[in-house]
């Protein structure tokens, strides 16, 4: 039997599929695109490899939680290529702390990020170094959606980063006869969110906490929904928001960056960090004019389906087969 050519890469990934988190998901799409090339192994480090092959790089998630996988790597590799893969918390907020995240990006020879305006989020020497790779996922059909009402759709787990007292308190601010009706899908993480969720849910019949979900069913949610909500203070590219604007669901976000680096400077569906009553505000207009063709609501569909093409499946694909082409001995 003739050995198989392509040569083996590993994706060092702080999650496996136990997680099933934004992580993995990276981790295994990314094994999945890029399998046509590389024989793509995932694991935690990339030391846990079975046999005796090393891999010829190394694609390494999340700089301060795979920093043993990244330091062992530049150490024991000999040069061998070396990407680190900056997805949220290590970008925006572990590089500017963290002793072990700062000596992840050093030792990188290519840094990638999932949005276009994460590389100022880099300390300035570093951005030669760094390429943006926007995620991906297949593109899905709208399903029926209420003519009578706006639904409403958060997706995110119940922890800090994703801010969810704003939807909270958005959803004490609205009325139930204002035709909002707001779904809002996740596990409670922080124990103290999930009760927040339920007073919520207690008080107003127009929030509903569905807690954890199988992704397919999310999927279909957002396929229904008039509107995704993202209110994170920190991101470092929500799969959320690809997912709804590839179904041709419009998205109403908090400003910051990793948001506008998905859907532009120009995107009209922003409202500042935490403030609920701007995203009440903005749940009201698109709601009056959800039928109208120049409405709030059809203006930001018309934006994200602008937006959508970045986020394509063969676009990624071929990102990440340039970045790897360019660590080539003699490139």
């Amino acid at each position: 039997m003739r050995a198989d050519p392509r040569p083996l890469l590993c994706i060092a990934t702080p999650a496996m599929a136990d997680a099933n988190n934004g992580n993995w998901q990276t981790a295994r799409r990314w094994q999945r695109l890029l399998s046509g090339h590389y024989r793509v192994a995932l694991a935690r480090h990339w030391a846990e490899l079975e046999g005796p092959e090393r891999p010829a790089a190394l694609i390494a998630l999340h700089a301060r939680r795979s920093a043993p996988a990244i330091a062992d790597w530049a150490r024991e590799a000999g040069g061998a290529p070396l990407v680190v893969v900056l997805t949220g918390t290590d970008l925006y907020r572990d590089i500017a702390h963290d002793a072990d995240a700062r000596r992840s990006i050093g030792l990188a020879h290519r840094l990638v990020v999932l949005q276009e305006r994460a590389p100022l989020a880099l300390p300035e020497a570093l951005r030669a170094r760094c390429r943006v790779v926007f995620q991906s996922c297949p593109a899905r059909a709208p399903l029926p959606r209420p003519r009578t009402f706006l639904r409403a759709v958060m997706v995110g787990h119940l922890r800090d980063e994703k801010w969810p007292q704003t939807l909270f308190e958005a959803a004490r601010a609205i009325a139930p006869h204002e035709g909002i009706r707001i779904d809002h899908v996740g596990g409670a993480l922080d124990a103290a969110l999930g009760e927040a969720a339920r007073a919520t849910a207690a008080a107003c019949p127009h929030y509903r906490w569905l807690g954890p979900l199988p992704h397919a069913q999310v999927l279909r949610r957002l396929q229904r929904a008039h509107l995704l909500v993202h209110t994170s203070r920190m991101e470092g590219g929500a799969h959320a928001i690809l997912e709804a604007v590839r179904c041709g669901t419009p998205v109403l976000a908090s400003r910051i960056d990793g948001n506008l680096g998905m859907l532009g400077e120009a995107y009209g569906g922003y409202f500042a960090p935490g403030d609920a009553a701007g995203l009440a505000a903005l749940l009201r207009d698109c709601r009056e004019g959800m039928n109208a063709a120049d409405g709030r609501l059809a203006g930001l569909a018309a934006q994200c389906r602008a937006r959508a093409p970045l986020f394509d499946p063969e676009r990624e694909r071929q990102a990440l087969l340039d970045l790897l082409g360019e660590l080539r001995p003699g490139h």
